[in-house]
């Protein structure tokens, strides 16, 4: 019943636009496919915000953890998420308020997802839930947002830290608890709360405890994601042992290479983006150092970069080859869609 009380949540969100603008991003994804030539006909269904580039964790996989972005970090300005937001509100159907950092953080957070909402747009977060005092559980439950993602990477201190380096799985689980109480006490089916369990060596034996701590907590769902390690060829003491929930497989020469097939085509080309705090657009969620900037809000409109000359060549250059793109050659996503 949770599940489908999410999907009908999902589906409130369609309009006849909304999905006759995805049935023109279908038909020019399958075209550009068959033609090798790239054509789009629609809009993003889909569109990642960065709400900030800061985190209080120091995760050894991720760029805001490490400090190690060569790009500036900040805070989304209001003016220019609502200017994208008035653009793009009749076709868009999902938006993610997450790329880097922890979206908490950003001071307005939750007055973008208001705003999202009055635009009749899905919304959806990922959170270390470090932030959720009573105060701002109750905030989340009454913006209207209607997915929260807790990264929740162990159910014990020891095992937790060891990947989310300087947090406390205590908060974590007082912040969950607050969510669900106050979802309770207003009444309300959303946010839909999402238990993330990143699959990593030190924390793969808590696989079942974590579904049993799901379920005692009352999260509405658990899911297990598999880890993304940057310098995977000689191995790396986070693949897990569970070949279910590792992206790499080792060689018999020792070395390690991802699993799936780098196919020449990615759908998140032709339904989705990024866009970076500071506007930036870039291709997908791999592309965390905004690397292959596509253009920038403010410059052009979301249409006329969308629709340019840049993104028409990147996507050329992906049908043609998407090993030569260094950021596709460590992704397990995107080929989806009859791949």
């Amino acid at each position: 019943m949770i599940f489908r009380n999410d999907t009908w949540n999902l589906l409130a969100h369609l309009t006849f636009r909304r999905c006759w603008n995805a049935l023109k991003i279908v038909s020019g994804y399958f075209l550009s496919r068959i033609t090798r030539n790239p054509r789009q006909f629609g809009m993003p269904v889909s569109i990642a915000f960065e709400p900030t580039t800061s985190c209080n964790l120091r995760c050894p996989e991720c760029p805001s953890g490490l400090r190690s972005f060569s790009r500036p970090t900040g805070m989304l300005q209001g003016e220019l998420f609502r200017n994208v937001i008035d653009e793009v509100c009749s076709d868009l159907f999902y938006l993610t308020f997450y790329f880097q950092g922890e979206p908490y953080l950003h001071p307005e957070f939750l007055d973008l997802v208001r705003y999202a909402g009055s635009r009749n747009i899905y919304t959806a977060t990922s959170t270390n839930a470090h932030y959720l005092s009573d105060q701002k559980a109750k905030e989340t439950v009454e913006s209207g947002l209607n997915r929260l993602i807790i990264s929740i990477d162990g159910t014990t201190q020891e095992t937790y830290e060891s990947y989310r380096v300087g947090g406390s799985l205590q908060k974590v689980l007082d912040g969950t608890r607050r969510l669900i109480e106050w979802k309770k006490k207003l009444k309300s089916k959303t946010p839909h709360i999402i238990f993330q369990f990143l699959v990593v060596a030190p924390n793969e034996h808590q696989i079942h405890e974590v579904k049993e701590l799901g379920r005692s907590l009352g999260v509405d769902e658990v899911r297990f994601k598999t880890a993304q390690i940057y310098d995977y060829q000689h191995g790396s003491p986070l693949i897990p042992s569970n070949d279910r929930y590792a992206r790499y497989r080792e060689q018999a020469d020792g070395t390690w290479q991802i699993k799936n097939k780098l196919l020449d085509h990615c759908w998140k080309m032709w339904h989705s983006c990024v866009i970076t705090w500071d506007g930036k657009i870039v291709p997908c969620c791999f592309d965390k150092d905004a690397q292959h900037a596509l253009g920038a809000i403010g410059n052009e409109s979301f249409r006329e970069i969308w629709m340019g000359t840049s993104y028409t060549q990147f996507r050329k250059a992906l049908l043609k080859g998407r090993n030569q793109i260094e950021i596709c050659n460590n992704c397990t996503e995107g080929t989806a869609i009859w791949a």
